[in-house]
């Protein structure tokens, strides 16, 4: 199933970390044929998602699954927004 939800991304998609949230980051690369994609996360830069994580894809959106994510890559999507200021 993950596999078939990464054939519907495209460069530029925004990412999630949960349905109706703040975007947390954007698709930069699908990696070829490996079970991965590349996010550009503000504060952190590029990392490695593996595409287990997805949790859905639509309207131009990767909705992720934090518990599927290794604590570094958690940390840096809870981080994506702390240098804005309010």
């Amino acid at each position: 199933m993950s596999g078939d939800l990464k054939s519907q991304i495209r460069i530029g998609f925004q990412v999630f970390t949960k349905d109706g949230g703040e975007e947390v980051g954007a698709v930069r690369d699908l990696c070829g044929h490996r079970p991965e994609i590349i996010v550009y996360v503000e504060n952190t830069g590029d990392v490695t998602v593996p595409v287990k994580a997805i949790t859905a894809v639509h309207y131009q959106k990767v909705v992720l699954d934090p518990k599927r994510l290794p604590p570094d890559l958690q940390r840096a999507f809870r981080r994506a927004h702390d240098s804005e200021e309010f």
